[in-house]
């Protein structure tokens, strides 16, 4: 994200980077601004946000698109109560709808909530694959 520039700035470069249209770009500006709580402060440079208020939009203009397939490092929930429940919901429609999640973590929990196959991997090469218990369990 470009600090000098506005969430809104950032937003539509991004949508155009995308490929959508200026309009089109708006209007995801428009709901970035809305789910994040930021609708206020989208027009001032990202420089002056809190490090929560960042948080809250870089998740909001990742998780405005609707991937066939999403690939996360982690499992991202940050903020505050309120934030973390909307947040949690946007995830769990993303990765619903999505035909493929690849997920890279450490957290067992999330890949049992989240996963119906799981691989794992040793410096590099898969030593499992598999139904996610069945792989968790030979580890």
């Amino acid at each position: 994200m470009d600090q000098e520039s506005t969430g809104r700035e950032n937003i539509v470069l991004r949508g155009l980077f995308r490929g959508l249209s200026e309009a089109e770009s708006e209007a995801m500006a428009d709901e970035v601004g809305a789910f994040s709580g930021l609708n206020e402060f989208l027009d001032v440079p990202v420089r002056t946000y809190s490090a929560g208020m960042q948080v809250r939009l870089s998740f909001a203009m990742a998780t405005v698109m609707e991937p066939e397939v999403l690939l996360m490092d982690e499992w991202f929930l940050a903020g505050d109560a309120a934030f973390m429940a909307k947040a949690r919901e946007k995830l769990a429609k993303l990765v619903t709808e999505a035909e493929i999640l690849v997920l890279a973590t450490h957290d067992m929990a999330i890949v049992r909530e989240w996963c119906t196959r799981a691989i794992r991997l040793d410096a590099g090469r898969v030593v499992a694959d598999g139904p996610v218990e069945q792989v968790l369990q030979a580890a």
